[in-house]
C-alpha cells in the first residue's frame, strides 16, 4: 500500500519526493486497471497542471498539494453533479464548490476526479448499472464489490490514487466500503461538517466525511472538513473503558468476520484495553422505530418526486424502488418518527454513560462477488439481502446521531473485515483517540 498522507507529507518536507512526482503517481494509479470505473469524471490533467503552476508552494499546508477524490454528489464549480445517475449527467454546472470541496482545496489538496457511487447514494453495495462498478482491490482473484455508496472513493484511496476520498455516510456509505476494502472510514457527528453543495439523500442522516489509509489521516481530514481541532489526548489504551454490545451486530455474521473481530478483541485486551461485554436492549428497538419506513426513503422521495415523474425510467430500478417507498409515509408517521428517535437517543446516551467507546464488527460479512449482486432481476433478491446486511450495523449509529470509525481488523491473506469504534453524538475525539491506539495495537500483532 502506498504511504499515507502523513508519511508522504513528511517525505515532501524532507525533500525525499516532490508534489509533481506524487501527483504523477496518483494519476498513473487512477488511470490503471485497478481504478477501472472508479472515476466518472477524471480531472487528471487539471491536477497535474495545478501542481505545475504552484511547485513547492503547499508544503506548509495540511494536504501539501496532494490528491483527493470527490464523490459524485458534491458540487465542483462549473461541473454537473450527477450523483452517480444518468438522469442528471447533463445538468447545469455548479456555481461554486461544495463547502467540503472548498475546505479541502483551501488546505492545499488538489482534486483528481469525481468518483463513482451507487446512484443517488441509496445502497451499501456499490453497484452502478450506468457507469460500471469499481472492483474491490483487496482481492486480485475474484471480482468483488467495493461496498457503497462511496464505492469509487474507497477504491481511489485503497489503490493509492488519492490520499483522501471525500464521501458521505447516511447509513454506512463511508464505513461499509472502508471495511470491505481494508481502509479507514470515519463518520463524524453529522452536525460538525456542513453539507452545503452536496446532493442529499436523507437530510436527517447524511454526514459529510472521508475515507483514508490511516486513523491519523482520518483526523486530518476531519479537522479540515469540520474546521475544528481534534484533541485525542495521550492516554494509553488501558485508560479507556470499552464495551461490546451483545445485540444486533452479530446476527448473521460470517465465520471469517467473527474470527477477525474476536482476534482483535484479544489483541486489544493484551495491549491493556478494558473491554466489557454488555447487554444493550435499546438496539432491539430499531426495527420498531423504523417500522413506518425510516428517514431515508421519505426524505429522498421529497427530493426526487418530480424528477421521478419526468425521468423515472432512467433510474437504476433498485434505487427507484427504494425511493418510491417513501411516498407511503404519512405526515403524522414522520412527525412521530422524529419524536420517537429523539427520545430513543436520549435513553441511549444515558445507557452509554461511563463508556469511552463501543466496539462492533463494521459489517457482518466479507465482500461478496460482483456476479452475485450485479444488475438483473434474477439477482434482486440476493442484492437486497446483501444490502440489508451491509447497512444494518453502521446505520444504527446514524440513527443514534453518533460518530463511528471503521479500521481494518483482518489478518494478512484474509478478505478485509472492519472493526467499528463508535459512540453517541459529539464524542468524536474519544472515538478517534481509541482508534489511534487500537490501530497501533492491531498493526503490531
Amino acid at each position: 500500500m502506498r504511504p499515507d498522507l502523513h508519511a508522504t507529507r513528511l517525505a515532501l518536507l524532507e525533500g525525499a519526493t516532490d508534489v509533481r512526482a506524487e501527483m504523477a503517481t496518483s494519476t498513473e494509479i487512477a488511470r490503471s486497471p485497478a481504478c477501472e470505473h472508479a472515476f466518472v469524471r477524471p480531472m487528471f490533467e487539471e491536477a497535474l497542471a495545478e501542481v505545475d503552476g504552484t511547485p513547492g508552494a503547499r508544503h506548509d499546508q495540511p494536504l501539501a498539494g496532494l490528491a483527493f477524490s470527490v464523490k459524485d454528489l458534491f458540487d465542483i464549480a462549473g461541473q454537473p453533479t450527477p450523483a452517480g445517475s444518468a438522469v442528471l449527467s447533463h445538468s447545469p454546472g455548479a456555481a461554486a464548490d461544495a463547502t467540503a470541496v472548498a475546505r479541502l482545496r483551501a488546505a492545499g489538496g488538489i482534486p483528481i476526479g469525481r468518483t463513482n457511487m451507487t446512484e443517488f447514494a441509496f445502497s451499501g453495495v456499490g453497484v452502478n448499472p450506468h457507469f460500471g462498478t469499481p472492483r474491490n482491490p483487496a482481492d486480485d482473484q475474484a471480482i468483488r464489490i467495493p461496498g457503497g455508496s462511496s464505492s469509487g472513493a474507497a477504491v481511489s484511496v485503497a489503490t493509492g490514487a488519492a490520499f483522501i476520498g471525500l464521501g458521505s455516510d447516511t447509513g454506512g456509505s463511508i464505513r461499509i466500503p472502508a471495511a470491505l476494502t481494508g481502509i479507514v472510514g470515519f463518520k463524524s457527528t453529522a452536525r460538525l461538517v456542513p453539507a452545503s453543495g452536496a446532493l442529499p439523500l436523507s437530510t436527517t442522516l447524511d454526514t459529510v466525511c472521508a475515507l483514508t489509509r490511516s486513523v491519523r489521516d482520518a483526523i486530518t481530514a476531519h479537522e479540515i472538513l469540520a474546521d475544528r481541532r481534534v484533541t485525542p489526548g495521550s492516554a494509553p489504551l488501558g485508560a479507556y473503558r470499552l464495551a461490546v454490545p451483545a445485540q444486533l451486530f452479530f446476527d448473521g455474521i460470517e465465520d471469517s468476520v467473527a474470527a477477525a473481530f474476536e482476534r482483535s478483541l484479544a489483541t486489544l485486551s493484551a495491549a491493556g484495553a478494558r473491554i466489557e461485554r454488555i447487554s444493550l436492549p435499546l438496539l432491539d428497538e430499531i426495527p420498531a422505530l423504523n417500522a413506518t419506513g425510516g428517514f431515508s426513503a421519505p426524505e429522498a422521495y421529497a427530493w426526487h418526486r418530480l424528477l421521478l415523474e419526468r425521468s423515472g425510467a432512467g433510474y437504476d430500478p433498485r434505487v427507484a424502488q427504494r425511493i418510491v417507498k417513501g411516498a407511503t409515509m404519512k405526515a403524522h408517521e414522520y412527525i412521530e418518527l422524529v419524536r420517537s428517535r429523539a427520545a430513543w437517543i436520549a435513553r441511549f446516551e444515558q445507557a452509554l454513560a461511563g463508556y469511552d467507546a463501543l466496539l462492533s464488527p463494521t459489517v457482518p460479512i466479507a465482500a461478496p462477488t460482483l456476479a452475485s449482486v450485479a444488475p438483473g432481476e434474477e439477482r434482486d433478491a440476493e442484492f437486497f439481502r446483501v444490502n440489508a446486511l451491509l447497512l444494518r450495523n453502521p446505520s444504527a449509529i446514524n440513527l443514534l446521531d453518533g460518530c463511528a470509525i471503521s479500521i481494518p481488523c483482518h489478518s494478512p491473506g484474509e478478505l478485509p473485515a472492519g472493526l467499528m469504534i463508535w459512540h453517541a453524538a459529539l464524542r468524536d475525539d474519544a472515538v478517534l483517540a481509541v482508534a489511534l491506539k487500537a490501530e497501533a495495537a492491531l498493526k503490531m500483532r
